[in-house]
């Protein structure tokens, strides 16, 4: 799991060897804070710090406050707002406001509901967690928060006092052809937060030699992508040119909850696909979840921009939806 997102995993790490544990959270921004609603920081009761809450502008403050929770054993809700003026003085000089909630693990966020949260993630298991700020009732719900979901979109509800963290399984992306383009792809997606896979039954593409360190799946694509197992946090990206690889894979894909599908080709050659997809039965409403061609249309040229147009086609179908 990536280190800015394993905040929750650390802090119960961190409280169960019994050197006591604070997780901050960014529960609301305005203007241009540097991290977004839901950031996690981990504070141990050493001063050790795992995460991030607004990209080192009030780290410092927040673990002072943090370790002072600790120690009180209570919860705190800090506001960091900047004026012109006094940017600098609380360290911010971006110009943003953020709130930041911090619960000390065991005083105030129990610690089973946080062990219930590490399973639900383990097992990819979408989960909410919700916080009353002012009565301090937390709870850990399933169901009733679809576009929260969806998005992946933490925040106060309308309310004002409930706060709802989301708490999405890790996203996964699944390349179908370990080609020029899948090897920029791989490293992009991973610094982006993607857990990604690269598909290739071809021995000579798919190899260690060049994608060094990568996980590599040698099965045919459809076969592949029902082992790895294909839900709401998958993107599917399909890059071979070849019909016997790609549309296999996106017969498993058009009937899986994947975020993103996208395929390679020319104009003309995403209209013959369709063809051949329309033909083996797939309804036009699912042929629509098709990105193709792939990718923002930035003026890509050469792997390594076709692949920024991709992440970044991505990455806009997971904030804003298709």
């Amino acid at each position: 799991m990536d280190v800015f997102e394993n905040a929750p995993e650390q802090a119960l790490a961190w409280h169960e060897a019994g050197r006591g544990a604070v997780l901050a959270t960014v529960v609301e921004t305005w203007g241009s804070a540097p991290r977004r609603v839901g950031a996690q920081l981990v504070i141990a009761g050493d001063g050790e710090m795992q995460g991030s809450v607004s990209g080192g502008c009030v780290e410092g403050a927040v673990v002072l406050e943090a370790t002072e929770a600790l120690e009180k054993g209570e919860q705190r809700l800090l506001e960091y707002g900047v004026s012109d003026g006094d940017a600098f003085a609380v360290g911010l000089a971006c110009g943003g406001t953020i709130r930041i909630l911090v619960e000390p693990v065991g005083s105030v966020l129990p610690d089973v509901l946080l062990r219930e949260l590490m399973e639900a993630r383990a097992a990819r298991q979408p989960l909410a967690y919700e916080v009353n700020v002012k009565t301090g009732a937390r709870s850990l719900v399933r169901n009733g928060y679809e576009d929260r979901f969806a998005m992946d979109r933490s925040g106060f509800e309308q309310e004002g006092d409930v706060f709802v963290g989301i708490h999405n399984p890790p996203l996964r992306l699944v390349i179908v052809g370990a080609v020029h383009i899948a090897q920029a792809l791989m490293p992009m997606a991973r610094i982006a937060g993607y857990d990604p896979y690269v598909v290739d039954p071809r021995a000579a593409f798919g190899s260690e030699a060049r994608f060094p360190g990568e996980r590599i799946l040698s099965d045919w694509p459809d076969e592949a992508l029902e082992a790895v197992g294909v839900d709401s946090r998958t993107a599917v990206v399909l890059l071979t040119h070849d019909p016997k690889l790609d549309d296999p894979a996106l017969l498993i894909a058009l009937r899986s909850k994947a975020f993103y599908i996208g395929a390679l080709g020319s104009k003309r050659t995403h209209a013959a696909r369709l063809e051949r997809l329309a033909e083996a039965g797939i309804e036009p409403h699912h042929l629509g979840r098709i990105h193709g061609p792939i990718g923002l249309d930035i003026g890509a040229a050469g792997p390594p921009e076709i692949a920024v147009a991709i992440i970044a086609e991505m990455t806009r179908v997971l904030r804003r939806g298709a």
